[in-house]
């Protein structure tokens, strides 16, 4: 019987130490505020402003919101995003992707300052995670991963870890944050051979590949820690179910994640977090 690793408890110590911050930077006079950019109305990235601004609500940061039209100009797009650059009082930038197909989404992404991008989407981002330099933040999902792991005391120093998935939402930036903390790497995805047994060597496994349930008994063995990032949904079944087959899984590996209630939980207080550090940083 695995250990359930809950994003609830984890939450609850980060939400703490964000709360403390944001108190701490109010008696000094900062007010730290999340700024979101959304074009369009996408069922799903209102389903997730309106998680970002109850988490920041109840953190007490600030949010502004700029909802443009489905239809925006490029030009006026990268002028919103000049005008948050240049606003002092906005300490954090979420730009919802994917966005519509006339738009140059590279371009804009690459437009909004480094120090204000809190979910990693700018090459500057990338760059300083896989250079280790600080340089703008994570994407919070990885984040989360870490935050978890950090959470339950895992020791990741000379541990042998896989990732099945290679985005640069996920997999890649979660590689180079766990080789930051010592681990031995391997990024695993569709075309490596024999993927259940290179997973079984896994003493972490954290499994991004955005595939229901494809993680099943033959990928893992009794001491391993599974970290499921994956949101899928089972029409059949009617629920959410992550890349892990949960049920054939958890009776294995020492420690597993579930889905719902793993890693999401946790990605948004990663996200108000680090509204919060792009503030102190700010000061």
């Amino acid at each position: 019987m695995a250990t359930i690793f809950k994003g609830a408890e984890v939450n609850s110590a980060l939400n703490a130490r964000i709360a403390a911050d944001v108190e701490a930077l109010k008696s000094r006079g900062v007010e730290p505020k999340l700024g979101i950019i959304r074009v369009g109305e996408r069922p799903d990235d209102l389903s997730y402003e309106r998680t970002a601004e109850k988490r920041a609500e109840k953190l007490g940061v600030a949010v502004e919101k700029i909802v443009l039209p489905e239809d925006v100009s490029q030009a006026e797009l990268l002028g919103v995003i000049k005008g948050v650059n240049e606003n002092p009082l906005i300490h954090g930038v979420l730009l919802f992707r994917p966005l519509p197909k006339h738009l140059d989404e590279d371009a804009v992404c690459n437009a909004l300052a480094p120090e204000k991008d809190i979910d990693g989407i700018t090459d500057l981002s990338c760059a300083g995670v896989f250079a280790g330099k600080g340089l703008g933040f994570a994407p919070c999902t990885p984040s989360a991963c870490m935050e978890i792991l950090e959470h339950y005391g895992v020791e990741l120093r000379g541990k042998k870890a896989v990732v099945i998935g290679r985005s640069l939402v996920v997999g890649k930036p979660a590689a180079m944050m766990l080789l930051k903390r010592n681990a031995t790497v391997t990024v695993c995805h569709t075309r490596t051979a024999d993927l259940p047994a290179v997973c079984r060597e896994a003493d972490v496994l954290i499994a991004a590949a955005g595939k229901a349930r494809m993680v099943t008994a033959d990928f893992v063995r009794p001491g391993q820690i599974v970290i499921d990032v994956g949101i899928n949904w089972d029409e059949q079944e009617q629920k959410l179910v992550g890349d892990v087959d949960f049920d054939a899984v958890e009776p294995i590996v020492a420690a597993i994640t579930p889905v719902p209630g793993g890693v999401g939980t946790v990605t948004t207080s990663m996200l108000i977090g680090h509204v919060v550090k792009a503030a102190k940083k700010a000061e």
